[in-house]
């Protein structure tokens, strides 16, 4: 077994405000993804423009936010909303979903290719590689606030959580996870992009891949006390909220191959 660092959650504490790392990472994330945006657009043939670019992270943002937090709610703790709905705006308290934060990414998105007259998924292929940057950074943030964590187990990385009121040994998986969508994802996509991809390409290669890890790690992560597990002893919510992103992933890629419509085609406007 091997000894949880017992990192202090708080970064920086002045007086009564605290800055946790969780709040950290979500910089840390919205900062790559500005960066590479703006690697990118330099190499983009005039498609993406830095203000394109700065305008794209902060819909983004707003969508991850808004999307996460009502995700949430609605995914993870509907019955306790609708018994309190003024939990929707307990931030304090903690709670995001990352299937929320995606959907509220693609809302935002809608807006941003409206507003820029650019077909929508022309914008998602372009965003997609930079997203694991703020997924591994998030997952990084819950292993340092010691949530979130894996079933028991015997394996020798096993780690006791401070918080955890069994104290058992249990998988990392906050580090499973930041390992497989924020690493392994960041490389299989931004090399798959770096040389033009067909339109849907890169976004269902995205959904395709989060997905699938996703649903691998929930087999050892433990599932929310609130929830449990839905069927079979072992199907979580996160399995089902991930299996539509792998279907429909393959379907957007195979369709992407097919049509063969590359961004900025007139023919496929």
């Amino acid at each position: 077994m091997i000894s949880y660092p017992n990192i202090d959650p708080i970064a920086i504490s002045v007086g009564p405000i605290a800055v946790h790392w969780y709040g950290i990472m979500y910089l840390v994330g919205f900062a790559g993804a500005y960066f590479l945006g703006m690697y990118r657009a330099k190499r983009s043939n005039g498609l993406w423009t830095p203000e394109m670019v700065g305008d794209v992270i902060f819909y983004g943002a707003l969508g991850v936010i808004l999307g996460g937090r009502i995700g949430y709610i609605l995914f993870y703790q509907f019955p306790a909303f609708v018994d309190n709905p003024l939990i929707m705006v307990r931030i304090w308290e903690g709670g995001m979903s990352f299937h929320g934060g995606l959907l509220g990414v693609i809302v935002a998105m809608f807006f941003f290719a409206r507003r820029y007259k650019q077909h929508l998924v022309d914008v998602t292929d372009f965003l997609a590689p930079f997203v694991p940057i703020g997924l591994g950074a998030g997952r990084l943030g819950n292993f340092i606030g010691g949530e979130l964590w894996g079933k028991p187990t015997d394996v020798s990385w096993a780690m006791i959580f401070p918080a955890d009121p069994l104290q058992l040994a249990r998988h990392p998986s906050q580090l499973y996870q930041f390992a497989l969508e924020g690493v392994a994802l960041f490389c299989v996509l931004w090399f798959f992009s770096q040389k033009s991809k067909p339109r849907y390409g890169v976004s269902g290669l995205f959904l395709l891949c989060y997905g699938t890890f996703r649903i691998l790690v929930e087999f050892v992560r433990q599932p929310d006390a609130q929830i449990g597990y839905l069927a079979f002893g072992w199907l979580t919510q996160g399995q089902l909220l991930s299996l539509p992103m792998v279907i429909m992933g393959a379907g957007l890629m195979v369709a992407g191959f097919k049509m063969k419509a590359f961004p900025g085609m007139s023919a496929s406007k």
